[in-house]
């Protein structure tokens, strides 16, 4: 039986990993992006990535996690560089937290490898972090940070090898549906697949077949602090870490380009945008010396200064989960989109995923808490 011509609309990390397990399997693949692969609008920019396997978002991930570590070293082993490095993850906060209650959940839940530090051990084992006297740390061994633009084109790199057509700077202009498919049009040419897959980030309402979903576009800004000790600031003595602290919360990544750790803050919120091409390309004077009053008091070992401020876009739905599957209301097509600020780690197996939709009709992966059907309510 013929292989179905399969379009992949985006080339961000779920479309780049979805044209590479396409494309080993045989399938004639068209992989569209409106930019170059890896560029630094979307949510596969910023240098770093977190990978963690004990997970607050729910024990449901857990065998997911597992299948895309492996993934990761599948992908990494064609390439020259380091994608994963596993150098642990901390969750720090007060002991009853509810995000610190939710990782010791999960890793007690599924029997993972942890360790909870009372705040003088977490204190003495990391000090990078200041952390008060009612808080602890949860230590996952099995966490690393991921380098996503590297991993981006190797994906791709990987599904050219195996037959893909990447085109970048390829906008869609316009999606029909046909008798047996879907034609395409980009830049004044047509294209036609059998199947197409919707992996379009936070553009995900640019496209008039997807128009209905509920995905809001949301700007989150990183910003990058000097290491006063770039030794203690690197991979291999600092983890990444998540803080839920009474004055501030924010992810923090060790040091990756030799002078600088990037932190991420939640606090300031992510707030949303009408459109993706309206992002702003840095962040508000206001924005900047809050994030230098969380660093300077609670990353004792940074210039409290930002000396790189990055902001990019994400797509995000109610309940914080994505939309995978087949896309209602259409025939031979699936989404994969609203992956909401923590699909990159994710994204090899949500591409395995996603090939088993297009070739298979189904999944041998629990994806049930992200069918696109489902009621959609915002968490608490």
């Amino acid at each position: 039986m013929p292989q179905p011509h399969v379009a992949v609309i985006g080339t961000g990390v779920i479309g780049a990993m979805t044209a590479w397990h396409l494309a080993r399997r045989g399938a004639a693949v068209l992989a569209f992006d409106a930019y170059s692969p890896g560029h630094d609008r979307g949510a596969s920019a910023g240098e770093s990535r977190i990978f963690r396997t004990a997970y607050k978002e729910g024990s449901n991930y857990v065998p997911l996690l597992c299948q895309a570590g492996r993934l990761w070293r599948e992908l990494e082993a064609g390439t020259t560089t380091e994608l994963l490095t596993m150098c642990g993850g901390l969750t720090i906060g007060a002991a009853d937290h509810p995000d610190v209650l939710a990782v010791r959940g999960c890793a007690e839940e599924n029997g993972l490898d942890h360790e909870v530090l009372d705040a003088e051990t977490a204190r003495r084992r990391f000090p990078q972090h200041r952390i008060d006297d009612d808080e602890v740390a949860v230590l996952d061994p099995a966490a690393g940070v991921l380098r996503p633009e590297p991993a981006v084109q190797a994906a791709l790199r990987a599904a050219a090898d195996a037959g893909a057509a990447v085109l970048p700077h390829h906008p869609v202009d316009e999606l029909a549906e046909t008798g047996t498919g879907w034609r395409i049009t980009s830049g004044g040419e047509h294209f036609d697949a059998d199947h197409v897959v919707f992996a379009p980030g936070p553009w995900a309402r640019r496209l008039e077949p997807l128009r209905q979903l509920p995905i809001e576009v949301r700007m989150i800004t990183a910003c990058w602090f000097a290491a006063r000790d770039i030794a203690a600031h690197g991979p291999d003595r600092l983890p990444i870490a998540i803080r839920r602290h009474r004055e501030a919360a924010f992810s923090c990544f060790p040091l990756l380009d030799g002078v600088a750790i990037k932190m991420v803050p939640h606090h300031l919120g992510f707030p949303a945008l009408d459109d993706p091409g309206a992002l702003p390309r840095s962040a508000a004077p206001e924005f900047a010396r809050a994030a230098s009053e969380a660093a300077d008091r609670l990353l004792p070992g940074v210039t409290p200064h930002p000396v790189r401020i990055g902001t990019f876009a994400d797509g995000f739905t109610p309940d914080d989960h994505a939309l995978l599957g087949p896309l209602p209301g259409r025939r031979n097509a699936t989404v994969m989109t609203g992956f909401s600020g923590h699909g990159f780690k994710l994204a090899p197996v949500f591409g395995e995923i996603g090939a088993d939709l297009v070739l298979r009709g189904g999944t041998e992966h629990d994806i049930a808490h992200l069918d696109p059907n489902r009621e959609l309510v915002r968490d608490a």
